[in-house]
């Protein structure tokens, strides 16, 4: 059992404070990785997830981008953190949270792209203005933000 399991145990489904991490993997290419979700059913976003005990954000980013996806990335950027009010999160089961994300991004990584079937249906490289329409939400924001900060200068149409 992992720690929120285990903390749900105890509490319910009373809000806690979650902290997790996410990763934005660009190719050579310029397109970005995104993840054709489980749950929300059909949704696609970015890989990451939860902390446990004793890690980092930056061990969740890569734990969490291997356990999702099979690719080993190690050469993190950070984006940026984000909390407050506006990520609260009230899951289908009734659970409450507010989640803290610190969101990377890696432009080189190894391995090759497996699906882990319990999350993901599948996994597909975007260009930027290809990207499809039902993004999470929060992972939008974070595609956004990497965009504007760290995209400006590449080309964001094929050539």
């Amino acid at each position: 059992m992992g720690y929120v399991e285990g903390l749900r145990e105890v509490v319910g489904h009373r809000p806690l404070i979650l902290v997790g991490a996410v990763a934005v993997i660009v190719d050579e290419q310029g397109r970005l990785l995104l993840e054709e979700r489980r749950f929300p059913a059909g949704a696609w976003g970015l890989a990451g997830g939860l902390m446990e005990l004793g890690e980092s954000t930056e061990d969740v980013a890569k734990r969490e981008v291997f356990e999702e996806t099979g690719l080993v990335v190690n050469a993190l950027k950070l984006i940026n953190v984000y909390s407050g009010a506006n990520h609260f999160v009230k899951a289908e089961n009734g659970d409450e949270y507010f989640v803290v994300t610190t969101a990377y991004f890696a432009e080189t990584y190894e391995g090759e792209l497996t699906v882990d079937e319990l999350e993901s249906i599948s996994f597909r490289f975007f260009y930027p203005h290809e990207l499809p329409e039902r993004i999470v939400k929060s992972h939008r924001r974070i595609i956004d933000e990497y965009m504007e900060k760290f995209y400006p200068n590449r080309l964001l149409q094929v050539t």
